[in-house]
């Protein structure tokens, strides 16, 4: 009869739910050092050329300068790491401290919406909200203001070769989606659909001539919304698999993911499916819980 052995270890002498816990807190802890990493090694410190207001809830600051020397081409609906000076901070200490550390300034995560590599150029899209601290940032922006990215990442949607297109977004995801659309071979067919805050919010998108966007206006940041999976429901749906992507606040990226996963049949792994904020929480905290969410996901 095998005996049980105690391990001096209590993760691993621990029940298997116990277990379960354990790993989860040790994602959570993980995602909370991210913000204590000291230094950035990876960030380009980089200047405002230009803030303008889009739509009256989207705004764009465009950033430029010798740090985006050789910052990788193409990359148009992936994501960086913009990194905020303190207040009042001078760009000496602040370029310290993104080489040196030894604290992270504070993080957000933005899309690329244009790169013009020749003149050393990207644009940056805020989806503005009262709370967020980059979004006050953006707005108050000036040429010469400095600030530091990281990245980029890996684009979000390379494979265009479903028989057509599904693609959910708000406010936040528009630029993402934008550039995935903008990628697309013109013979692409498909839906878009965009949730915004205001009429007034709608925005010229580069898309091919066979994917209809529909805009549809939601009830604000605060609160939960049903108006794309609605409008998804009401598709007529197309013969063939989609090539899928939803993104934005969690509850309503899930709920679009729930139905096309439950009620059309299509595989998650087949699709893009993240959720970039969720309501009465911050990026960091929002982080937090992803990390222990992907603990609990089934595998295979």
């Amino acid at each position: 009869m095998k005996q049980s052995v105690a391990s001096s270890d209590p993760d691993l002498s621990a029940p298997a739910d116990r277990q379960a816990e354990v790993a989860a807190m040790r994602a959570v802890r993980m995602a909370s050092r991210v913000d204590a990493v000291s230094p950035v090694r990876s960030a380009r410190l980089v200047h405002v050329k230009n803030s303008v207001r889009l739509t009256p809830n989207m705004h764009r600051v465009t950033l430029h300068g010798d740090g985006l020397a050789d910052f990788p081409a193409c990359h148009e609906g992936a994501h960086v790491k913009i990194m905020l000076p303190a207040p009042a901070q001078s760009e000496r200490d602040f370029a310290r401290q993104i080489a040196e550390g030894p604290k992270r300034p504070i993080t957000r995560t933005y899309t690329i919406r244009h790169h013009r590599p020749d003149v050393n150029e990207l644009d940056i899209d805020f989806a503005l909200h009262p709370d967020g601290r980059a979004c006050r940032w953006a707005v108050t922006a000036a040429a010469g203001d400095f600030i530091a990215i990281a990245g980029p990442s890996a684009k979000k949607m390379t494979d265009f070769s479903a028989s057509w297109f599904l693609l959910t977004a708000d406010m936040t995801a528009i630029p993402a989606a934008a550039a995935v659309l903008e990628d697309m071979p013109d013979s692409a067919v498909g839906h878009a659909v965009f949730e915004i805050a205001s009429d007034e919010d709608r925005q010229p998108v580069n898309a091919p001539p066979g994917i209809d966007i529909e805009w549809v206006v939601g009830n604000g940041c605060a609160v939960p919304c049903t108006c794309q999976v609605d409008a998804v429901r009401d598709l007529s749906w197309r013969d063939g698999a989609p090539g899928v992507f939803i993104a934005g606040e969690s509850g309503a990226m899930k709920a679009v993911r729930q139905f096309l996963c439950e009620e059309r049949g299509i595989d998650r792994r087949c699709m893009y499916a993240s959720a970039y904020w969720k309501i009465g929480m911050r990026e960091d905290q929002h982080r937090k819980l992803k990390a222990l969410e992907a603990t609990q996901q089934p595998k295979g």
